[in-house]
């Protein structure tokens, strides 16, 4: 595609980075290399230095132990992170990263976690564990598709003003189990709680944010080269539909 670049922080890999949440990282770097995109990679860890310019911002999910660390971490950078998220960077927040891209999240018998606000939601501590495959459906992407993955959740997100939902629940329980949305997403900032990888699993997921993030920087929209998905379309197929 000719010399295209993009930048990626990974925030917080030492704390929020389970059920195989780094291959969303992979997968982006990948899809990005097979196409000749230049993707730097930088992880951000507590005492790093971050910077403004980025395209893309990718947070993990972890137990609430490692959420109160990374939520007081997050308060430093806030108002970096939301002058980023009004500059169309591309955010992806899974599960913990997803609850504290919201305003709050609230654990049992704990300190109320404070979160980034960019997602006008918030999160309460439930009795109940959600446990098992998801599919939910997307209606902005190209032809509606649908996503998978695998969420593991006791936190119930409700979402506010303009924030609306990342997919709507086909099979499984999402946000809070009761009103059928998956995720949250506001301008270039998407939250889930589908773990599991996600994204390789949902390549054209991957691919639309790959999109965004290349408009982002350059302000143009791209084509981006069709790839050979067809093992990443199997692994999409075998959970489709699928109750745990």
């Amino acid at each position: 595609m000719g010399n295209l670049k993009l930048k990626l922080v990974h925030l917080y890999p030492l704390f929020l980075n389970i059920y195989g949440d780094a291959g969303n990282i992979k997968a982006l770097q990948k899809r990005c290399e097979w196409r000749g995109i230049e993707l730097e990679i930088q992880q951000f860890n507590i005492g790093d230095t971050l910077e403004a310019g980025t395209d893309m911002f990718f947070i993990g999910g972890g137990q609430d132990r490692q959420q109160v660390e990374v939520s007081h971490e997050l308060q430093k950078y806030k108002n970096l992170l939301t002058e980023e998220y009004y500059n169309d960077a591309v955010f992806l927040g899974i599960c913990g990263g997803y609850q504290l891209m919201g305003e709050y999240y609230q654990p049992h018998d704990a300190d109320r976690l404070l979160g980034l606000n960019i997602l006008d939601a918030y999160t309460e501590a439930g009795a109940t564990r959600f446990i098992g495959n998801v599919t939910a459906s997307v209606d902005y992407i190209e032809d509606k598709q649908t996503i998978v993955g695998f969420e593991n959740h006791s936190g119930l997100t409700y979402l506010r003003g303009d924030t609306t939902p990342m997919a709507k629940i086909i099979v499984g329980n999402g946000n809070n189990g009761m009103d059928k949305t998956e995720g949250a997403r506001a301008r270039n900032a998407f939250g889930t709680y589908l773990h599991g990888s996600f994204l390789p699993k949902n390549p054209h997921f991957a691919d639309y944010l790959i999109k965004l993030a290349l408009k982002k920087r350059y302000n143009d929209d791209f084509d981006l080269e069709p790839l050979d998905d067809t093992i990443e379309l199997k692994a999409h197929e075998s959970v489709l539909n699928k109750t745990y």
